[in-house]
């Protein structure tokens, strides 16, 4: 069943005057056609393989595991979102081949190159996972379960908002609040109840203000990003423009760089690089990849605390086993770890030994959002 797209009604034009009507009218000239450039393309009205399988694919891998927050799910394998100014559903056939749907664009040539870009399609998932198998059986066996995680390549002025909304914060109130930067943007159309916009530009974001985000429940975020907007309109090349040129410097370059904004630290500068930079080796470390790397490539720490020192050697780890693209492999990993994935993979996953970790008094643990107390 196709998706439905609701639309304003226009409104009706006021009936004549009875005046208007019982005197002769002057012939109304005849409508002017607008020329064929002003004309807006209409959109598809189908849906259109993508040539993706879902071992190259998954939406549901993808989509909802914390990566972006502005995709909506609208059927049972299907997923909505804006990307730029086009607005487009996914959803997978019976067989598991990916398909798509525009919504609406201004140009639907430029919608499918967008979607292919944001897909990051130029990376072979099947050449990855055998990669990493070769390295490590556990991945073998996990693959077969979880095939078609992808990374995604994102805006990075989208990205950046949005992990400024994560730090500290659950899933379910992160979703409220890009809904909110979000509504900032041009409209875009509605889906299954869903209202989608195109993400607000820098200048846009400009004007709004830290009371008004504070209102809408953002806390102690709002200067955050109030701050990050700031700094970015002051570089003398525009700050979408600064924030793409990271994607030409060295991870640890781009690290550094993310850092001077406000609010971002190493963890959410990592997420950054590796969801909309380019930087496939990056390694964001939590609380929950700290736990996949004790249990499976450090056990020696197991007990040990999280330090910014031990976080950097966790990354390290996951760059010597699985090499240039280790953030996709830890990617996948961590989804091994969601309680939604753990329900459906077999049990003997996680019938692993593991160290038992020393009773600590003062043992500390590492923040969602990278932060250490």
């Amino acid at each position: 069943m196709k998706p439905f797209l609701t639309m304003k009604r226009p409104r009706p034009s006021p009936p004549l005057s009875p005046a208007s009507t019982s005197t002769k009218r002057k012939p109304l000239p005849p409508p002017q056609t607008p020329p064929i450039s002003a004309k807006k393309p209409k959109p598809q009205a189908q849906w259109v393989p993508l040539n993706l399988s879902q071992s190259e694919l998954s939406l549901p891998l993808t989509f909802p595991t914390g990566q972006t927050f502005r995709w909506k799910q609208t059927g049972r394998l299907q997923y909505t979102g804006a990307i730029g100014p086009h607005l487009l559903s996914l959803k997978h056939l019976q067989n598991g081949d990916v398909c798509y749907f525009i919504h609406s664009t201004p140009s639907e040539s430029a919608a499918k190159l967008a979607l292919l870009d944001f897909l990051n399609v130029g990376i072979s998932l099947a050449k990855l996972w055998q990669v990493f198998s070769e390295n490590d059986s556990r991945f073998t066996e996990l693959a077969k379960h979880l095939k078609g995680a992808r990374v995604l390549r994102q805006d990075p002025v989208e990205c950046l908002v949005q992990f400024l909304c994560s730090s500290n914060n659950n899933i379910g109130r992160i979703t409220k609040m890009v809904d909110f930067v979000s509504s900032l943007g041009t409209y875009l159309g509605s889906v299954c109840g869903f209202e989608f916009h195109e993400f607000p530009s820098l200048e846009r974001l400009s004007v709004v203000s830290e009371e008004e985000l504070r209102g809408a429940g953002f806390g102690y975020r709002a200067k955050y990003i109030t701050g990050t907007v700031g700094v970015l309109q002051s570089k003398p090349d525009g700050g979408a423009q600064w924030l793409l040129s990271l994607r030409k410097l060295d991870l640890r370059e781009a690290i550094d760089a993310l850092c001077t904004l406000p609010g971002v630290g190493p963890k959410v500068a990592a997420c950054i690089a590796l969801f909309s930079l380019d930087q496939h080796h990056a390694i964001p470390v939590d609380t929950h990849v700290w736990q996949i790397a004790t249990r499976y490539l450090l056990p020696e720490l197991a007990g040990a605390r999280l330090t910014p020192k031990l976080s950097s050697r966790v990354a390290e780890a996951f760059v010597s086993k699985y090499g240039e693209y280790a953030g996709w492999a830890q990617t996948l990993l961590f989804i091994a770890e969601l309680p939604s994935q753990k329900a459906v993979l077999p049990s003997h996953f996680w019938d692993i030994e593991e160290k038992k970790p020393a009773k600590r008094k003062d043992s500390n643990r590492c923040s969602s959002d990278g932060s250490y107390s």
